[in-house]
């Protein structure tokens, strides 16, 4: 099977990719639930999922975001949100 995925980090990041998908083509609907689903294995994962949302997802998504000049503050849900938000403090951004 060519497409199946391995890795939880593989996993995250085909899901950030659909997730980027449906912001492009216009599905906000869509994109809101796929970071409802994102929020919530970010708060109730283990620690190796909630690793993987948040290096592999929550980066991509918010890079992708921002480089597009949409508005993460009316999209992300709260904890992803505070998880963009450390990113970025960390950084030194």
């Amino acid at each position: 099977m060519k497409n199946q995925v391995t890795t939880i980090y593989k996993k995250a990041e085909r899901f950030a990719e659909i997730t980027k998908v449906a912001i492009v083509s216009g599905n906000i609907a869509r994109a809101k639930k796929y970071l409802a689903v994102a929020e919530r294995l970010f708060t109730t994962g283990n620690y190796e999922t909630k690793n993987a949302i948040s290096n592999v997802y929550v980066f991509s998504v918010s890079s992708f975001m921002e480089l597009r000049h949409c508005s993460i503050s009316n999209l992300f849900p709260k904890g992803l949100k505070v998880e963009y938000v450390r990113q970025i403090n960390t950084s030194g951004v």
